[in-house]
């Protein structure tokens, strides 16, 4: 990795490209030292403490909430749009057949998710406000006929359309997906903060502990994530015109984790939806009102006993979900019958559909077991040792800094690789 990184380095055009993905990121946490007025900073810092929902929230601005920046929206408005278009490409008719246009449709649905992200954050933006006010974090008057209301609704917007334009310059010019990259360096960001409490109270044994722990946890995060299921397939021998070209053999690639981090997304805001809406009755004047939501809190607290295995359960559930939208089938085994493709063993059409279908299910198990576990791994290492939950170790960020230094370094090593090619060609 150390070498691919010196000799990307030395290649002026990749080095370049590096640079600029940096320049980029040093934009984005400047953004993010810059506060908009309005808030009572320390009410502020001790609900996104308090919060688990508020706190996944900060986790993806890069801790732009906790600070209450013009970036506190972070990537969320543009990943909920993404997630939106998604599913919505899987059941309109029109957005599927857009999907199959190779790059013009890809570009349509992008400019599609752009225009759906100005709005998203306008809905986030307002809904983070009232959830501010509701907790006496804001100093001023929350109501559409203020200025200064509406002035922070317009800030927050414009943050989350500025940082949407930062990932798409880092992809188009840079090396690596921009919005990964902006998440991975909101997450790195909090390191050094992390590293400063642990050397005010040094503890040896817990680094150790910790060391260990995170060796293990990137070593099988690497190990699942690269993990694939390579179907073969065998291409006839076809007829164009006056020339036959000759068949071939090549293989279709499954990934036993297809739905990266999103399942565990889904089931965080899924379960922590609940509590939130809970605590908001649970201060009502009326007796029966605040004994439900009394009980609702207890039961969706992450303390809960119920909590961790309804984490567990509910992440390998939007694993297949995800999956099922993300991979299809029938559209794989058509594409293989009208290109003269066929798994060998296995007749096209309906037999290839349903070999495929039973092999994403069983290996889309394994891929939903992995991210069950990393996503309750942080609770179930905090209540088996206390003092390691003070060091963040969390398993969705690291899941995430792991993907993208992977992704990262296997598009270095293929720009350095083109390069090669490039110099036999001349």
């Amino acid at each position: 990795m150390f070498e691919s990184l010196l000799n990307a380095f030395r290649a002026p055009d990749i080095r370049r490209r590096i640079l600029y993905v940096l320049g980029l990121l040093i934009v984005f946490r400047l953004l993010a030292a810059v506060p908009i007025p309005g808030v009572d900073k320390a009410q502020l810092q001790a609900f996104v403490e308090g919060n688990a929902l508020v706190g996944l929230l900060d986790l993806f601005s890069g801790g732009g909430l906790s600070h209450f920046s013009v970036v506190a929206l972070g990537m969320n408005p543009y990943i909920n749009a993404s997630i939106i278009m998604q599913l919505m490409t899987g059941v309109v008719p029109s957005l599927q057949a857009l999907s199959r246009e190779g790059e013009y449709g890809r570009n349509k649905i992008n400019q599609y998710t752009r225009y759906l992200t100005v709005p998203m954050a306008i809905l986030q933006a307002y809904g983070v406000l009232a959830l501010l006010a509701s907790q006496k974090v804001l100093s001023g008057p929350f109501d559409f006929s203020s200025f200064e209301t509406l002035t922070q609704i317009a800030t927050l917007t414009a943050g989350a359309i500025v940082l949407m334009w930062l990932g798409e310059l880092i992809t188009e010019r840079g090396i690596g997906n921009g919005i990964s990259f902006i998440i991975f360096a909101g997450i790195v960001s909090r390191a050094p903060g992390a590293l400063n409490a642990f050397r005010i109270n040094p503890n040896l044994s817990l680094a150790i502990a910790f060391a260990i722990v995170a060796i293990a946890a990137v070593g099988v995060i690497i190990y699942i994530q690269e993990g694939q299921r390579r179907i073969p397939i065998q291409y006839a021998s076809r007829v164009r015109g006056r020339r036959m070209y000759s068949g071939g053999q090549t293989f279709l690639p499954l990934r036993v984790n297809q739905a990266g981090v999103i399942p565990i997304i889904f089931a965080v805001s899924i379960l922590l939806f609940p509590h939130q809406i809970a605590t908001y009755f649970s201060t009502s004047s009326i007796p029966i009102v605040k004994q439900i939501a009394d009980v609702v809190v207890s039961i969706f607290s992450s303390t809960s006993p119920f909590y961790i295995p309804l984490y567990f359960f509910l992440t390998m559930g939007f694993t297949y979900f995800y999956t099922a939208f993300t991979f299809k089938p029938d559209e794989t085994a058509e594409q293989l019958r009208k290109n003269g493709g066929f798994i060998p063993g296995i007749r096209p059409g309906r037999p290839t559909q349903d070999y495929l279908a039973r092999v994403v299910t069983r290996i889309t198990f394994a891929g939903a077991l992995f991210l069950a576990i990393v996503a309750v791994s942080p609770s179930v290492i905090s209540l088996a040792v206390p003092d390691l939950a003070t060091l963040g170790l969390g398993g969705t960020s690291l899941l995430i800094v792991v993907s993208v230094v992977v992704e990262t370094m296997k598009q270095i090593e293929a720009q350095l690789m083109m390069r090669n090619y490039e110099g036999f060609i001349r």
